[in-house]
């Protein structure tokens, strides 16, 4: 992309109305624009940051076994009224009737509606383990939406739902998700911490969120600092096994990670003092087992191997995708602005051109994209006639992880320069090695 054509409408000034990191440089950046409070449009930069969290989403989602679908942002309200929630729920539920007096709501999560689906038409033990998920805009009508994409009213979200036979598969579902998760947030440049957490309306018994640890989050967590040394790397998972999920689940879990609303004084008391910790954290997903709560009210059973007509098990399972644009950037920035992960990054890599007119400089720069580009990869090339100092500006407040400048000084000498945002450390090297360099960082993540 050439940043001449583009619409990127940066900010030279912090708004006045964000008041945590992630809000202010995304204005800033822009990547968003306030439609109404809590209500975002998502401008180019920002929409392929999200469109790149929700792929990474997928694939792993899909690599666990789980079937993607879609599911509609209105349903029916006889729907949550057979479940017991249209009351229960309260006013963060957008509530709207139809011309012809049907009452609807916008979604703020789909346990009935999936349940709806799955009762339609699956009657037989045989047709499960079944895990479907889709990735929706829902709503929830928040008192004070505040900090930007962090808690907005309207939020992209992938939400699963696994269907299982009896409380054993179900737990194994449960793990599965686990590791799928935390496979996705590596991928993403996240340590995302799973915790002991409270199910709140969702319910169930067992639930763990997962938290990226930063100053601005709005829970207080307590953990044992061992937790933070753990990675999945690139070890391979058998999402089949029961005892390699669990195992890695055993590995997650073990060490002691809770929220406040789940914190236990005593068990953290056990602690080594050396590795206690308390911290904020954002929450970026959350993963329940909630047994029959849905499936024996809404009479979603299937057939067993006995005979017996038996209600499923169930949980379900989300990750706020719009959500983690605003971890990320809190979890990964500087002064000067955003600071991207690979994986995340909306393009691979940025090309200044110092002297914009330049018939060396120019044809250095074009060679450059048509290179990287042939590869595989998306620059964004900085081709306006602007002054070197805007452009580097505008280069590190979006934050894309490289940056190759051309000026006719250093094509002189036959090199260009390559800098790291995350580093700040530059390289003079030939062209054609800043492009080798560049291409070989991301071909390590595929």
């Amino acid at each position: 992309m050439r940043l001449s054509r583009y619409f990127l409408p940066v900010l030279k000034e912090n708004p006045s109305e964000a008041q945590i990191v992630s809000h202010r440089y995304m204005l800033r950046a822009g990547m968003i624009k306030q439609s109404a409070a809590g209500i975002y449009s998502w401008l180019p930069l920002g929409f392929r940051v999200l469109k790149n969290i929700e792929q990474i989403v997928h694939e792993e989602q899909q690599r666990a076994g789980h079937v993607p679908m879609l599911m509609p942002t209105l349903q029916s309200a006889d729907l949550w009224r057979e479940s017991g929630r249209y009351d229960d729920y309260g006013e963060e539920m957008l509530r709207i009737t139809d011309r012809h007096g049907r009452d609807m709501l916008y979604g703020p999560t789909n346990e009935e509606l999936i349940t709806d689906i799955f009762r339609s038409h699956v009657g037989s033990y045989k047709d499960l383990p079944l895990t479907l998920y889709h990735i929706q805009w829902k709503f929830r009508d928040e008192i004070r939406p505040r900090f930007g994409v962090m808690r907005g009213r309207e939020f992209y979200m992938k939400d699963g739902y696994n269907f299982d036979i009896d409380r054993d598969a179900a737990i194994h579902a449960y793990n599965r998700h686990m590791v799928s998760y935390l496979r996705t947030y590596e991928r993403m440049g996240l340590q995302a911490i799973p915790m002991r957490a409270d199910s709140g309306p969702i319910g169930g018994e067992d639930t763990h969120e997962f938290l990226v640890l930063a100053d601005t989050g709005e829970s207080e967590v307590f953990y044992d600092s061992a937790i933070t040394d753990l990675r999945m790397g690139e070890r391979k998972v058998n999402y089949d096994s029961w005892d390699e999920c669990a195992a890695i689940v055993k590995e997650w879990t073990t060490p002691y990670a809770r929220t406040d609303e789940t914190h236990d004084g005593d068990l953290f008391a056990k602690v080594p003092q050396e590795r206690q910790r308390t911290s904020r954290g954002i929450e970026v997903g959350q993963i329940f087992y909630f047994g029959t709560k849905y499936s024996e009210t809404m009479d979603a059973r299937v057939v067993n191997d006995k005979g017996e007509r038996v209600p499923v098990h169930m949980g379900s399972h989300g990750i706020g995708v719009s959500r983690l644009l605003g971890a990320i950037i809190e979890a990964s920035h500087d002064d000067k602005g955003i600071i991207w992960p690979e994986g995340v990054t909306p393009f691979h890599c940025g090309i200044v051109n110092l002297k914009q007119g330049d018939a060396e400089a120019d044809a250095a720069c074009e060679a450059l994209y048509a290179s990287l580009s042939a590869l595989g990869l998306d620059p964004l090339y900085d081709d306006r006639n602007e002054r070197a100092g805007g452009k580097f500006a505008t280069m590190d407040l979006i934050g894309l992880p490289w940056r190759i400048t051309v000026g006719p000084r250093g094509l002189k000498n036959g090199v260009v320069e390559l800098t790291s945002r995350r580093t700040g450390e530059s390289e003079e090297m030939t062209p054609e090695m800043a492009v080798e360099k560049v291409a070989a960082v991301y071909a390590a993540l595929r």
